[in-house]
């Protein structure tokens, strides 16, 4: 078993919750016969589950990651057989939807969706606040003042962030 350092960094355990959480699902996954499918794949599906098709910026936007990363997800959700893209309104846009092989499993990728919440709440239960909530909290705090800017604040010499005067 992996052993981390008592006090690691704030990003080390960060990426190391994710990856303990990822990996695991992964497993799932490739227990249920689904090998090729990844954890990261589960919230554009469901956007497309819902919406029937949609343009890589509107499920960017609906997933709350960068028009980059959803375009480098579609691309591997693509090469999986589970998505088609066609062209949209113009030619910069492309249309996402569900192929027949993802229906063909959305039983089985829905019933770990309910386990996954189900583990989730019991996860929860153990700690002192929904880890869903602590999250979200972290996102607002940062938002209000970002990384970036609490170091600088810490007394470590940086130059003025773009977009800032070295006045303000």
């Amino acid at each position: 078993m992996e052993t981390m350092p008592e006090h690691a960094a704030l990003g080390t355990l960060l990426r190391h919750v994710l990856e303990l959480l990822d990996g695991d699902v992964a497993k799932v996954y490739d227990e249920l016969g689904l090998a090729g499918y990844r954890p990261r794949f589960s919230p554009y599906v469901r956007v497309l589950v819902i919406d029937g098709s949609a343009s890589i910026r509107e499920l960017a936007a609906k997933v709350g990651v960068t028009h980059s990363a959803a375009s480098q997800t579609v691309a591997q959700l693509a090469r999986s057989g589970l998505v088609v893209l066609e062209p949209g309104a113009d030619a910069r846009q492309r249309i996402v939807s569900l192929t027949p092989q993802a229906r063909e499993i959305l039983p089985v990728i829905e019933a770990e969706w309910a386990a996954t919440a189900a583990a989730a709440r019991g996860l929860d239960a153990e700690l002192p606040m929904p880890l869903a909530d602590l999250l979200a909290e972290a996102v607002q705090a940062l938002r209000r003042m970002s990384f970036r800017d609490r170091i600088a604040e810490s007394g470590l010499d940086l130059p003025p962030a773009p977009g800032h005067s070295a006045t303000e």
